[in-house]
């Protein structure tokens, strides 16, 4: 095979971003189908270059083999949500937030108490998955924008994976740079911190005007939510359980399977009747509510393994696409000459910026967003006397808090299957994720917080 010039693998992307974007964002189709069209473009490109199928085969593979662990870990989560519903402790959840929480302050308080859940399990998935669809359903009841709402979750759960030392991707950051991870944590603050802040004024000030929601339609809420589900202090067992699995350490997998079982065993305590029969068809086709009530019933008829097989089907063609384009030499021969120009501080944290936010549009897949660039960009660090700490926060900011922001991305779908709102929709207020790589520039091209080498004497 013939190799592949800097503008052919330019033109290559260019396509690939136009079909999609025309596509998703400005027609407003699901990604999937778009997403499949670009791969048979891909197909038709490697036929007149006489690459072997054979060849694509192998980078499909390779793609999609990244996606394994993630796969059965949203199958997992589907299942359990529908047994959090079940048993009760969604509807808990919902009715001790709607008690609690400030009417003024409602939108804010989202977003902190999904960071500081995300911080304490280090999964922006599984808190979005939980205590999001709670605080979510609570801001339908009190009409606050679903997309403000989603928003301000999605931001908060991106705020906690990112500084949780238990985060996968925080931990992939540090490892692919080589920098410590409690060191990698604190130098992150320089850009998470004035993020968190810009956050937290803003939605502020886009909640205050839903100061006089209705307490006559909370407190309707609360009464078909007590009618209906066993709303009882027990629902805090399932919830503490992922705290202390955390806290132990205990890898995601075997995490959600134990919460799954106590779950199930409270469901069973909690409704005699329910049967093995109806057990199954609840983890794989949802709950459906049944209250009376159409706002109530639309939030909580959802969960199940069936809801996650559109992300699934997703992730699958995304990373075979990505894997392609790795394969064949795309992405590479498209960096190649980036790296070879950097020569100031400002810019390579730029541009290697602007590199995970490319990789995260074209292959839609966050780990690879940190793994591409990181591997590409490592040299010139170490060429301009950079700290790895500096180039791991980078891949943070400009990697996987991004791919919460692109439709066909992996984080981004998922949010948007388990909140019911699309991405294009809550996009513009996950003001944590755009404002992060704003701050991660801002830092490069001032030197404020950039973090170099030590010379030793």
């Amino acid at each position: 095979m013939k190799k592949i010039n800097f503008m052919e693998a330019l033109s290559i992307l260019i396509v690939m971003i136009l079909v999609l974007g025309v596509s998703v964002i400005g027609l407003g189709l699901s990604p999937q189908v778009p997403v499949l069209f670009v791969t048979g473009l891909i197909f038709a490109w490697a036929a007149v270059r006489r690459i072997s199928f054979e060849e694509l085969h192998e980078g499909i593979k390779e793609g999609i083999s990244t996606a394994i662990v993630p796969i059965f870990l949203f199958m997992l989560i589907g299942s359990l949500i529908a047994v959090w519903i079940q048993a009760g402790i969604i509807p808990s959840l919902m009715v001790l937030g709607f008690k609690l929480v400030s009417v003024q302050f409602f939108v804010p308080s989202v977003f902190v108490v999904c960071a500081l859940v995300g911080v304490a399990i280090g999964s922006g998935f599984t808190t979005i998955s939980t205590v999001g669809i709670a605080l979510f359903g609570m801001g339908l009841t009190l009409g606050i924008n679903p997309a403000l709402v989603a928003g301000a979750i999605v931001s908060g759960a991106i705020f906690g994976d990112k500084t949780s030392p238990l985060s996968d991707s925080t931990n992939l950051a540090s490892a692919v740079a080589g920098s410590d991870l409690f060191a990698h944590i604190k130098n992150m603050m320089w850009t998470t911190i004035p993020a968190f802040i810009l956050s937290l004024v803003v939605f502020a000030i886009l909640g205050m005007s839903h100061a006089t929601a209705s307490l006559a339609k909370i407190n309707h809420t609360i009464s078909i939510l007590e009618n209906n589900f066993s709303v009882s202090w027990w629902a805090a067992l399932p919830v503490l359980l992922m705290f202390l699995c955390s806290w132990r350490k205990i890898p995601a997998i075997p995490t959600l399977f134990l919460n799954i079982i106590v779950s199930i065993v409270m469901a069973f305590i909690q409704s005699p009747k329910l049967n093995i029969a109806q057990l199954v068809g609840l983890i794989q086709s949802g709950f459906v509510s049944k209250t009376g009530d159409k706002t109530v019933d639309a939030l909580l008829s959802r969960g199940g393994i069936d809801s996650m097989m559109g992300t699934v089907s997703l992730i699958i063609m995304t990373l075979a696409l990505g894997g392609i384009l790795m394969r064949v030499g795309v992405i590479e021969t498209a960096m190649k000459p980036l790296v070879d120009r950097l020569t100031k501080p400002g810019s390579l944290i730029t541009t290697s910026i602007f590199a995970g936010i490319g990789v995260n549009l074209f292959v839609g897949e966050q780990y690879l967003s940190v793994i591409l660039p990181g591997n590409a960009f490592k040299p010139a660090f170490k060429k301009l006397n950079l700290d790895p700490l500096a180039q791991s926060r980078v891949l943070e900011d400009g990697g996987s808090v991004i791919n919460y922001l692109v439709p066909w991305g992996v984080a981004a779908s998922f949010a948007a299957s388990a909140l019911g709102v699309s991405v294009i929709a809550f996009l513009p207020f996950t003001i944590f994720a755009w404002s992060s790589p704003i701050f991660s520039i801002l830092s490069g091209v001032t030197g404020i917080g950039l973090k170099r080498r030590e010379v030793m004497a």
